[in-house]
């Protein structure tokens, strides 16, 4: 049969085809949808699913302007074929976001994109007043990716029920739980009546609006699809399960272009599945995404073998109490790829080791790790009288250091070329945080040095350059997020400090 779309999507949008299909047994395990999407530049083959009600979608994101054709069949039921246009992006669209020359990203475009990121665990599965709140602090503090999970989460803080489960069923009574004993309840299945072959498409239709939400207001959404914190038994699905539901998730989610996948958060706190599990769902990851979005793996205390080729970029939790940021160098020599630091402790004052530090030392790892060639993460624990955590839950920010969070990104986006990279110590600068851009022009490496002092407080520094090279020098007070301009310098010169921490000095070559 065929059926002209006749529609437009713009280049890196997502078009959507819905058509009705069979009801009877067990849509999401009986019945399957697939497409071809052909234009002059690329032929993409993608999944389809079920959205309930005897109706099927599938999605599609294409790469290219132009004139595009599909196909969609299955057991659904009868062949579909039509075509749509493909107009250029729009100015706000800059495509997905791609590894760029082994350590960085960029957009599909080729723009520079610097995860400046926060963690709430389970934002969107709060009410609707809340997810409100949630996305205008996104926008006010500037931050461009979050990571969330898809299932509910139970742990300290969050005890209550989410406002949907991702399968057909109902969970245990859960005025059983206090704050006292929802570890007895941690991994339990007793109570809880889901059944894992069919899945709930209002859960995920949900999530999907909140990725389009995020997207409007330019956020990454890195979407966390598994995690150990569970009461439902979720985390401890059988692999026929595990499958379905990964199926699903990256049927319904891979063409909106802001979506990144991480496929565990702590994976080694997930007592029930294996390093072969991991690696099996890494490979539905590579097989049934046809976008290749970004995809990772968070753990707790055992490193993930980030070498894997699956896996595209280090998604690392603190491995000491004190340095993280410290090591992001290390990490980049030793994984060959980008290092996101998605925990380095969160601001706050619980009672937990990793959501107590103060505003100033968040914002001292974000510079640190940062200027190493790395991007750090955010996240916020102030104790709530209704345990609303911006870590789990969203809603408003309490802390200090989000305000910081676009004056950091603002210095990194004037960077030339896409990323930092600390530079090779010389004598005048062993003793800081020197960093150079990573771009292959050595004239632009060597023309723009950013030195950050952190928690050492010098009165002043002094430089030694060439004679005939002149130097903007600016000095940059990273927590009270100003910028003195001290005029233009050559040779050996002074640049005169308050003494005070968290300072840097930014050093432009003059041209001619």
């Amino acid at each position: 049969m065929e059926m002209n779309h006749h529609g437009t999507v713009e280049r890196w949008g997502c078009l959507e085809l819905s058509f009705p299909g069979k009801k009877d047994g067990n849509p999401f395990t009986d019945d399957t949808i697939r497409g071809i999407f052909t234009g002059e530049h690329e032929t993409v083959e993608t999944d389809g699913f079920y959205d309930g009600d005897g109706v099927y979608r599938i999605r599609f994101m294409p790469s290219y302007p132009g004139e595009y054709r599909y196909t969609v069949s299955g057991t659904f039921g009868e062949t579909r074929e039509g075509s749509f246009t493909v107009t250029e992006a729009g100015p706000d669209n800059h495509g997905p976001v791609r590894v760029q020359n082994a350590l960085y990203f960029s957009y599909a475009d080729g723009t520079p994109f610097y995860p400046v990121g926060t963690t709430c665990y389970v934002w969107e599965l709060q009410t609707d007043e809340l997810i409100e709140k949630t996305l205008r602090s996104l926008q006010k503090a500037r931050f461009n990716k979050i990571r969330f999970c898809i299932l509910p989460k139970h742990y300290d803080y969050n005890l209550g029920e989410p406002r949907s489960y991702p399968f057909e069923g109902t969970p245990m009574d859960s005025s059983v739980l206090t704050k006292d004993n929802f570890l007895q309840y941690t991994g339990k299945t007793e109570g809880n009546h889901f059944d894992f072959t069919r899945l709930n498409p209002a859960h995920f239709r949900h999530i999907e609006n909140c990725i389009l939400r995020l997207q409007k207001i330019g956020v990454e959404a890195d979407l966390i699809v598994m995690h150990p914190y569970d009461r439902w038994g979720f985390s401890s699905m059988p692999r026929e399960a595990d499958e379905l539901y990964w199926k699903y998730v990256l049927a319904r989610f891979s063409a909106y272009r802001n979506v990144w996948w991480a496929a565990a958060n702590e994976y080694d706190l997930l007592s029930a599945k294996t390093v072969e599990d991991w690696e099996f769902y890494g490979s539905l990851m590579t097989r049934l995404d046809p976008y290749h979005h970004l995809r990772s793996i968070h753990q707790c205390m055992k490193m993930y073998d980030h070498t894997r080729p699956w896996i595209t970029h280090c998604s690392i939790q603190r491995q000491d109490l004190y340095r993280t940021a410290e090591n992001t160098d290390e990490w980049q020599k030793e994984y060959g790829k980008p290092v996101v630091l998605d925990e380095i402790a969160y601001e706050g004052n619980i009672q937990h080791g990793w959501g107590n530090i103060s505003g100033e030392e968040m914002t001292r790892r974000f510079w640190e790790g940062a200027l190493r060639g790395g991007y750090p993460g955010h996240g916020e624990t102030f104790l709530h009288p209704e345990d609303i955590l911006w870590w789990s839950h969203g809603g408003e920010l309490h802390g200090e250091s989000w305000k910081r969070v676009g004056f950091l990104l603002d210095i990194l986006l004037n960077v030339p070329g896409n990323g930092l990279k600390i530079a090779e110590k010389v004598m005048q600068d062993w003793d800081c945080v020197h960093a150079i851009p990573a771009v292959e022009s050595s004239a632009e490496r060597s023309g723009y040095h950013l030195y950050y002092y952190s928690f050492m407080r010098p009165s002043f520094r002094e430089f030694r350059f060439p004679e005939d090279e002149t130097w903007q020098v600016e000095v940059i007070d990273t927590w009270n997020m100003t910028i003195d301009n001290r005029g233009v310098r050559s040779g050996k010169f002074r640049v005169e400090l308050t003494g005070e921490p968290y300072m840097a000095i930014r050093l432009k070559k003059v041209p001619g």
